[in-house]
């Protein structure tokens, strides 16, 4: 009968998406086990599809550690902490959403990416192709310390990485590696990615007038680059480049901010919240230039 009632009451959730996406004040446990068993057959379902259609094309090895702390201009470890806080987040605000107590959010729900990135460094570890990395795993700790400390500090997120991606020319010379589809490129070409520090000014002086879901975004990129060491590039496809650093100033939206009644739009803001929204922005680089981008992407 328990069972029974839990499956009816689930169907009435579905059925009514406000009230299935109402976060629970008390302990559900039916929406507790049912995002324990999600996550753990998502986690086992990527990693199981990484064995196969990813490792599986390499040699194995005994366990190893590489250092690539140099190569990509450190934009791939950007990358790891951008992953490792948004999928911790995602855990806890599921915990919260299942009216999971505080605690037991941040221990088991924010620490999500750290464990699943540290399991795929496992997996590289024993490739000999890859290789597992102390700067992954530093990098992972860090997006998961940077959600940890904000709730511990603030029991809110002031600060949030966000991500941006445009096209280059650079993914022609080496589609290999850089993706040749533009679906592959956002992941692959480390040249058109910006990973962000988006600033929430509001909740740094509460009592101003400043609208609560403007933020001040600072971010970082690199160019010129079609292999991790690499300090030149000179193909048919791209003149001699200098692989060079980016650094931006601009405007962004927090989402979550915005004020709404609305569960299926709370839900929506969160997980577009990962995403810098295009915006002017100032670019200071290590080439010595400065430049000013009317709309970034």
């Amino acid at each position: 009968m328990l069972l029974l009632g839990l499956s009816v009451s689930a169907q009435v959730e579905i059925r009514q998406p406000e009230l299935f996406l109402k976060p629970s004040d008390t302990l559900n446990k039916a929406r507790r086990n049912g995002v324990i068993w999600t996550e753990s057959g998502l986690a086992a379902g990527a990693l199981l599809g990484l064995a196969q259609v990813w490792y599986s094309d390499y040699e194995k090895s005994d366990f190893h550690f590489v250092n690539d702390n140099a190569q990509w201009l450190q934009m791939d470890k950007a990358g790891h902490v951008y992953s490792s806080y948004h999928l911790g987040r995602f855990g806890y605000e599921a915990l919260a959403w299942s009216g999971v107590r505080e605690k037991d959010r941040l221990l088991y729900g924010s620490t999500l990416g750290f464990a699943f990135l540290s399991t795929v460094e496992i997996f590289d570890g024993y490739s000999a192709e890859w290789g597992a990395s102390w700067g992954d795993v530093a990098a992972n700790a860090g997006g998961t310390a940077l959600f940890v400390s904000q709730q511990l500090l603030w029991k809110e997120q002031r600060i949030i990485p966000k991500f941006s991606f445009h096209t280059t020319p650079y993914a022609s010379a080496r589609p290999e590696v850089l993706g040749e589809a533009v679906r592959e490129q956002v992941l692959k070409d480390y040249n058109g990615q910006t990973y962000w520090l988006s600033i929430n000014l509001h909740s740094f002086a509460k009592s101003s007038k400043i609208p609560k879901w403007l933020n001040v975004a600072v971010g970082y990129g690199a160019e010129g680059m079609v292999t991790g060491n690499d300090r030149f590039v000179n193909t048919v496809f791209l003149p001699e480049q200098e692989r060079f650093r980016q650094f931006y100033l601009s405007l962004d939206v927090d989402l979550s901010k915005i004020e709404t009644k609305s569960h299926l739009l709370k839900t929506v803001f969160s997980v577009f919240n990962t995403i810098k929204i295009p915006a002017p922005a100032l670019e200071i680089n290590t080439k010595g230039t400065t430049k000013f981008h009317t709309v970034y992407f």
